[in-house]
């Protein structure tokens, strides 16, 4: 007993030794201000469940470059766009890079991102690909005209969603992988998909204290790794299904599956360079970063539409008069609908789906603003603060598509005060394809319905609640709505 005591006492010693040394190591290397950290832990428990709000309150204290240690990793936090520009264009390659999490580790090869910019997503690609999201968002205004007959609440996240995924796996697989029918039960395959979603986004220890990673506290890894195990199994299934139809002489789809199989096996120049792990985290970029996103803008954008009737009615009455009352929204007509792609800016600057964007590391030492951003350093840009900031936004926390009517900001990546997608090399390569959609969908939704919000709802007004369901902020209560047909 009195060894363990001893033992105990030392370890302490050694803890407290090592957090005043790492205190004076903060001020002697001159790392951005930011809060006192706490012995071991750090800043952690200043995060909370929703960390960009946590972030954006403390930059208020400490500045718009602010630098926390959370458990062993330091880690700067940015919510300005002038310093952002510094991090994502001036600085892109030396943070180019992105920290995985443990719970991923085992899953993540090289970057689907070349090959998702130059074949799927290309605007080559896209255009030709075009009657595929038509046919998927006239599956859904379909499927939306059967509940309103049935007067059953349309869950709006839940059926975009599934528009989302169904589209990735046409393009992916030339077929649907799950059904909008299912009426709010989930598909196995829609199950799996939104699990490794989460896993991505939650909060794990061993991110915090890369050292004790291999023993895997929490379990994260050991449960990402059955959830992986499923969804790998859907894949092995249509790859081998395809291969089997290759070698029988099957018409080629060329799909994305086809293309990938033609890497892999080196039908394009003799050289085989995918192999089946390769392609199972291709596969599993593909679907999990094209689908989220594109629904929680659409259902975000709904719900701030039906909180304030007159900007629905002005979206309303410019997609009656430039696209024709009762129609779906054509691509090809997106660029003439100005208030729709008001309402989209305005919806991605105060629900962005990725908050914090996706963590950056710094790959050598750096200087930004004076301030000195270590080697292994984790970068996260807070937008979400960016896009409450009075200083750039009047009324900010007000819902006004207006602002961008007589305001030039793209959200493309070259005005800062706006980068939902991000910006520079990792800007994210399924933006293309998520703009076409949201304005797809949302602009049909609009045009082919008038939507009204449960009588409880109506009366007590809409829990606007947010929680982080991975990296993507979405609605805490799902947005259901009644439809009635235009």
């Amino acid at each position: 007993m009195t060894e363990l005591l001893q033992w105990l006492a030392s370890l302490l010693a050694l803890l407290l030794a090592i957090y005043f040394l790492d205190l004076l190591a903060h001020r002697r290397h001159g790392l951005p201000p930011g809060p006192c950290p706490l012995p071991v832990i750090g800043s952690i428990h200043l995060l909370g469940d929703l960390p960009h709000r946590s972030l954006a309150r403390l930059s208020k204290i400490h500045g718009p470059l602010m630098s926390l240690r959370l458990g062993a990793v330091t880690t700067v936090a940015v919510s300005s766009p002038e310093i952002a520009r510094e991090f994502l264009h001036k600085r892109d390659a030396v943070f180019a890079t992105r920290p995985v999490p443990d719970a991923m580790s085992s899953h993540a090869m090289n970057s689907v991102a070349w090959m998702m910019a130059t074949e799927l997503l290309s605007p080559r690609r896209l255009d030709a690909l075009r009657d595929i999201r038509r046919d998927k968002v006239q599956e859904l205004v379909e499927h939306v005209g059967r509940l309103a007959r049935q007067n059953v609440a349309v869950d709006v996240g839940g059926v975009a969603f599934t528009t989302a995924l169904n589209l990735v796996s046409c393009t992916v697989f030339s077929r649907d992988v799950t059904s909008l029918g299912d009426h709010g039960e989930l598909s196995e395959f829609r199950e799996v998909v939104l699990q490794i979603m989460e896993a991505g986004g939650c909060a794990n220890l061993s991110d915090f204290f890369p050292a004790f990673a291999g023993a895997d506290l929490q379990g994260c890894r050991r449960r990402a790794a059955k959830v992986f195990a499923r969804l790998h199994r859907v894949f092995d299934a249509e790859i081998y299904q395809r291969q089997r139809g290759r070698e029988a002489g099957e018409p080629r789809r060329n799909d994305f599956l086809d293309l990938l199989l033609d890497v892999g096996t080196g039908d394009n120049d003799g050289t085989a360079t995918l192999d089946r792990d390769t392609l199972r985290s291709m596969l599993t970029d593909i679907f999990g970063a094209g689908s989220d996103t594109s629904s929680s803008a659409v259902e975000w954008a709904m719900t701030e539409l039906l909180r304030n009737p007159e900007s629905m009615k002005k979206v309303c009455d410019e997609l009656a008069t430039v696209v024709g009352s009762g129609r779906n929204v054509e691509e090809t007509e997106i660029g003439r609908l100005p208030y729709l792609q008001a309402v989209i800016k305005e919806t991605f600057r105060l629900h962005p789906p990725a908050p914090l964007l996706l963590p950056r590391k710094a790959e050598m030492t750096t200087k930004i603003i004076g301030y000195t951003i270590p080697k292994g350093a984790h970068v996260l840009i807070n937008i979400w603060a960016m896009g409450r900031d009075s200083n750039i936004w009047p009324e900010p926390d007000k819902f006004m598509p207006e602002r961008f009517l007589d305001r030039m900001v793209d959200f493309k990546g070259g005005d800062f005060e706006l980068i939902p997608f991000g910006a520079g090399c990792r800007t994210c390569p399924g933006m293309p394809l998520a703009i076409r959609m949201v304005h797809q969908v949302l602009g049909s939704l609009l045009n082919q319905f008038k939507w009204k919000l449960p009588f409880e709802v109506e009366r007590n007004g809409v829990d606007m609640a947010e929680k982080l369901g991975s990296l993507t902020l979405v609605k805490a209560v799902p947005l259901c709505a009644f439809a009635t047909p235009v």
